[in-house]
Order: structure tokens, then sequence, then C-alpha cells
């Protein structure tokens, strides 16, 4: 996403291509993307093993129904994303996101506004969640992987990414931003994967999509979208099929900011430059449903 951050709780952060939530705060999750680079349909090669490794951060969503998330893992952000114009307005505790119950996290948009939250647009419209490590977790390289079930719907956006752990120093695009896997809902069987950076930002940022065969929806089902990540290459898969793999020679002789520490995002925003606002047909409350998160890391 584009780095935007709302009334985060990050320390003095800001950010995504949900650029800049708050610009002083901590950053979102995409970019105001009015269109991604060419995508990649599904072409199954196999993703590089990640071999013997060690697990450096790991939630399985255990606990009982209702439950918040784990603290010593997540910081939950709060407000609005005027850079993307998002119409949610993101919510602390367990209100937007919570456990099942049954080992996944569920992070839920609602057409509501119980706390009559105002946001860029006047009072919101929509709530919603936006989950982050800043502060609990960060790492350089590895095999990032989430298992996930989208939402389906118009105007839904939701995203798995990073952001620099020194984007509070040096602010978005410099901090860089991976997009594990981004879906937007008029886009029913595709995800993007994207790197933005310092000149190759919001719809210049560098990408591809994977489309699911025989015409599938990404919302019929659970899905591990996953990036293979070392000093100077970055590899996405989505279930194990990679799709895209990319170096400092895609950049155009643009600084590659990518070997340094990054952090972790889930969000589900609502509406927004890319994937427009919702419609008579987009059903609410609308769901993104995470069964695990892991980051392993070969030493």
């Amino acid at each position: 996403m584009t780095v935007h951050l709302p009334h985060k709780a990050l320390p003095t952060h800001s950010r995504r291509r949900r650029t800049a939530l708050y610009a002083a705060s901590l950053l979102c999750c995409s970019a105001l993307l009015a269109t991604l680079p060419g995508g990649a349909s599904a072409a199954p090669a196999p993703a590089p093993a990640p071999g013997a490794a060690a697990v450096s951060f790991e939630d399985n969503f255990d606990g009982p129904a209702g439950a918040a998330v784990d603290g010593s893992k997540w910081q939950l952000e709060t407000g609005d994303n005027v850079n993307n114009h998002e119409r949610q307005f993101y919510t602390g505790g367990n209100d937007n996101a919570a456990l099942d119950g049954q080992g996944n996290l569920v992070i839920t948009a609602r057409k509501e506004n119980p706390g009559n939250y105002q946001c860029w647009y006047g009072t919101c419209e929509y709530t919603s969640a936006r989950l982050n490590t800043a502060g609990k977790f960060a790492a350089a390289y590895g095999h990032v992987e989430a298992r996930v079930k989208v939402p389906r719907g118009q105007g839904m956006w939701p995203a798995f990414w990073m952001l620099g752990d020194d984007f509070g120093n040096v602010g978005w695009p410099q901090s860089g931003e991976i997009d594990v896997m981004e879906n937007v809902g008029f886009e029913p069987g595709t995800v993007h994967g994207t790197l933005h950076g310092p000149g190759y930002s919001g719809a210049d940022g560098i990408g591809a999509g994977y489309t699911l065969p025989n015409g599938a929806a990404f919302a019929d089902d659970f899905h591990t979208f996953a990036v293979d990540w070392a000093p100077d290459s970055i590899t996405w898969s989505v279930d194990g099929n990679v799709f895209q793999r990319r170096t400092p020679a895609d950049l155009g002789g643009k600084e590659w900011v990518f070997n340094k520490p990054f952090f972790l995002i889930l969000n589900l925003a609502v509406g927004g430059y890319w994937p427009g606002d919702p419609d008579g047909s987009t059903p609410f409350p609308s769901q993104l449903v995470v069964d695990y998160v892991r980051v392993t890391t070969n030493d």
C-alpha cells in the first residue's frame, strides 16, 4: 500500500502506498496505485525452498473468540488515510480486529461509525483495522509468509506488506516498502506484489500480478502469500508458485533500499484511489481472515 499513517501507534513513524496515514506516525500499506506495473499470470514455478530455517516471528492467532491480538507482537494503528483517499477509520482494541477462537485473526470492515469518528471527507462511513509490528519485530531477509483469505466486493483493499524499520527517520518512500500481497475488489482473481522506493513509488512501483487459473477468486479460499528475501533479491510466490523476482537491475539505476530490517503490516482498507469506493453490491461486514503469519531466516 502506500505509506499513509493514520493516527497510529507507531513510534514516531508513519506511512505506506497508503503513504503517510499520518505523515508523522507510521505507514500504511499500498501506495496510491492508480495503475500497477504489468502483471504476470499464474506460472507454476516452484518457490525457492526456505531450507533449514529458524522461525524468527510467528503468530498462529490462537486464543478465545473475541480476544484482541497479542500486544507483544502487534500494535493497532488508529485514524483515517487522506493520502490514499480511503474511506475507513482504523480502530484500536478488538472492535475491528479479533481472534475467532479457531486459530484465525479476523479483520472486519463495517459500514458503521459508533464512535462518531471523523475522516478527511467528514464523518467516517466505515471502520476497519490495521496492525503492524513496528518497535516489536523487524528483520532483514528470510522467508516471509501469511496464509490469508481475502474479502470480496467492490472497494475492498486487503494487504500484507512491509515497511523499512527506519521509516520514522527517513520517511517514505526512502524507507522502502515491500508489498507481499495486495488485492482490490474489482480484480477478484488477481493479487499484486510491488516494491516502492525513491523514484519508483506509488503508481511507479515495480511489481507484477498473479492471477488464479480458471476464473477462480481469491475470496473463495485461503492462499499462502510469500516473499523469499535475500541481499539484492526479492522473489514473490502464491501457494508456492513463483511469479516474479526483483533485483537492483530492475530499478534502472535507482536506489535499492531493501538490504535492511523491515517490519510487518496487515490491513483491510475500504475505498481509495486504486480500488475505488464501495457500491451497492459491496457486502458489509467484510472480513480479511488470517490463519498465520510467519518469518523464517536461514542462519
